[in-house]
């Protein structure tokens, strides 16, 4: 159970930071990408790689 949490915040955490670049613009893929320089997405992924990172330490700390 702690390693399937661990790998699904892992999870949210990556998707979070390829949100945040698309959001900000710094990452410009796949460039037909309705996300590209869009604030609100990096906003949404702020709080998935938060969420992420929560989830990651949850598992970590759980025995």
């Amino acid at each position: 159970m702690r390693r399937a949490l661990a790998i699904i915040g892992a999870l949210m955490m990556t998707m979070g930071l390829l949100w945040i670049g698309q959001g900000l613009g710094y990452v410009r893929w796949p460039a037909s990408s309705f996300m590209i320089d869009q604030r609100p997405w990096a906003v949404r992924g702020l709080s998935l790689a938060v969420a992420g990172l929560g989830l990651l330490l949850f598992a970590r700390g759980r025995r």
